[in-house]
């Protein structure tokens, strides 16, 4: 769907990269690794965005810095519309919130870095957490927002453990 509103395949990798994960704060020639498109593509779009005021940039060094700005008035408008193409919306109301015992659910993988994938790769941490139902959940939701859904389930006590050894991770929900 977002493929339809967003015609610019550079511009719709840089919404995802910086509405999916507003803590992203990068660089030009890191975005062109990371993204797979030419500077001058990108240089464009990050101008565009920020003449809109909708991303931020400073100068570290020789770099400029690119970040989102999370208090332009359509930031939360546009991390909604993101989050519901993907289906996290979905994911949330027909997995998370059924399954009870959840603590949290963590975005990890390519999504958590604010890159498109087919994939996504979650972190539901909780003590008691039904998995047969999660069983039974996941495809029906894969089938629902067309992408597979890879997940751990972790305990509340090895929530630190994990969070310490993997540094791509949003927290998508939370039970508090």
């Amino acid at each position: 769907m977002l493929n339809t509103l967003i015609t610019s395949k550079t511009r719709k990798k840089l919404l995802l990269k910086f509405f999916l994960n507003s803590a992203s704060y990068t660089y030009l020639r890191n975005l062109e690794q990371e993204l797979g498109e030419s500077p001058n593509a990108l240089r464009v779009e990050l101008g565009k965005f920020e003449k809109a005021n909708m991303l931020i940039s400073s100068m570290h060094g020789n770099k400029k810095m690119y970040r989102v700005n999370t208090n332009h008035p359509l930031f939360s408008e546009i991390h909604n519309i993101i989050y519901k193409t993907i289906g996290f919306d979905q994911i949330i109301d027909r997995v998370v919130k059924k399954l009870g015992g959840i603590n949290s659910v963590y975005l990890t993988g390519s999504f958590a870095h604010g890159l498109d994938s087919n994939i996504i790769d979650l972190l539901l941490v909780g003590d008691e957490i039904n998995t047969d139902y999660l069983v039974r959940l996941i495809p029906k939701t894969e089938k629902l927002i067309g992408k597979r859904i890879r997940y751990l389930v972790s305990p509340i006590g090895e929530l630190n453990n994990y969070l310490d050894q993997n540094n791509g991770y949003l927290l998508l929900w939370t039970n508090n």
